[in-house]
């Protein structure tokens, strides 16, 4: 996939005011490719916090990850694409026919928004899944939840960086990995349980990476964010070169 490596930067904007975000978007447009808001931040602000980045020149990544039924998600779709997000994402344990109807919804815009479903969020494991009924590996259970996904519309899915490799296998190199779970080797390992580095995801062929906590915890948000760039360009190098000597 050719962008300019730092449009690959999702940046969580996981703070609890306008003014703490904006005031992140301000100090990293330019260095980052889309602001990620959250669940947290979209129920504080709303749509009116998704005009102001977008006003920016910002690109905005809405993770509400819906899940209901099909003809309510259908419905939150349709107000989705009219806010102009660039990316927005659905539980694809929801099913084919509400990830069809969300992707429906999203296709009422004549402005594209990629449609994303979610499979096992990355703070689970296999025992986690265990508890939830669900006897199939974490990566078995990714493999199969992405086919859902795209053979209902979707783009890409959200997966933890180890999965990567797994859902280009299954679904083609085209079809988009969103991951969360990256940590620099230099930052801590917080909540997450699956995770990898910057470069290792873009060297195993991952589209988009989402940071966080690195970028926005850091002294200088900017430099941070501009380290993990050059990272990401070392991991695209490597990527690049390994296709050569398959």
């Amino acid at each position: 996939m050719m962008l300019d490596i730092k449009e690959r930067l999702i940046v969580a904007l996981d703070v609890a005011t306008s003014d703490e975000a904006l005031a992140l978007v301000d100090q990293l447009t330019g260095v980052v490719g889309y602001f990620k808001i959250g669940m947290q931040l979209y129920y504080a602000c709303g749509n009116r916090l998704i005009k102001e980045i977008t006003d920016r020149g910002g690109k905005i990544f809405l993770d509400l990850k819906l899940h209901d039924i099909p003809n309510t998600v259908h419905q939150a779709a349709k107000v989705i694409a009219g806010l102009g997000v660039s990316m927005t994402n659905f539980h694809v344990a929801g099913g084919s026919e509400m990830l069809t109807r969300a992707v429906a919804g999203l296709n009422t815009s004549p402005t594209p928004t990629l449609a994303l479903g979610v499979t096992v969020l990355t703070s689970l494991d296999n025992s986690n899944l265990t508890e939830l009924g669900i006897k199939v590996p974490v990566a078995k259970t990714v493999a199969s939840w992405s086919s859902i996904a795209q053979n209902s519309g979707c783009q890409g899915v959200v997966c933890s960086p180890q999965e990567i490799k797994i859902v280009k296998e299954q679904c083609g190199a085209g079809f988009l990995t969103v991951t969360p779970g990256i940590r620099p080797s230099w930052s801590t390992k917080d909540d997450q349980k699956r995770i990898t580095t910057p470069y290792d995801a873009i060297k195993q062929g991952g589209d988009y990476i989402v940071i966080g906590r690195p970028i926005r915890t850091a002294a200088q948000p900017r430099q941070a964010a501009m380290r993990i760039v050059e990272e990401m360009l070392e991991g695209y190098i490597a990527f690049e070169k390994q296709k050569k000597e398959i």
